[in-house]
């Protein structure tokens, strides 16, 4: 699949250097920075629903508890 994106220059030579600086292809380093912001997305609705969970529950338990209940 080829996805085509326009960018101003200033954006073009900042995409640049950062694919420069962490020593990446302009594709490569674009693709790193569009997953890793999905993973960040995704991971801050999984926290989200925990909050929600332990708010509704806030019971928490210490590692030996922890420990004893999955023996």
């Amino acid at each position: 699949m080829v996805i085509s994106i326009k960018l101003t220059k200033e954006e073009q030579q900042e995409a640049e250097s950062y694919a420069k600086r962490n020593g990446l292809s302009l594709n490569d380093a674009i693709k790193r920075v569009f997953f890793e912001k999905i993973e960040d997305e995704y991971d801050a609705a999984i926290a989200d629903v925990a909050m929600e969970k332990y708010e509704k529950n806030p019971k928490t338990y210490s590692l030996d508890e922890l420990i004893k209940s999955l023996n």
